[in-house]
């Protein structure tokens, strides 16, 4: 356990950053679940329509340093192709 009052404050901080960050992912994985279940269904304007709600909140994420850039960029451009091969 800490002794220093500034180790105690950093571990309140990482706490809470913890949190949020954990309810960011979660929001992510779930609208990619949403986007990958219309894409396993066949539907293609379900898909076309959910793409960009997923893509917005994986951008976010990307934006609040929560996963990488390029991460975001490579999750971004597999969904858009498998979205892209579905309508073709």
């Amino acid at each position: 356990m800490a002794n220093h009052r500034s180790a105690m404050k950093r571990i309140r901080q990482n706490t809470v950053r913890r949190t949020h960050n954990r309810h960011y992912r979660s929001t992510m994985r779930t609208e990619i679940r949403k986007l990958l279940i219309a894409i396993d269904a066949g539907d293609s304007e379900a898909a076309k329509t959910q793409l960009p709600k997923t893509v917005s909140v994986i951008q976010r994420v990307a934006q609040k340093g929560i996963i990488h850039r390029r991460q975001a960029a490579r999750r971004v451009s597999r969904l858009a192709g498998k979205v892209n091969a579905l309508s073709a």
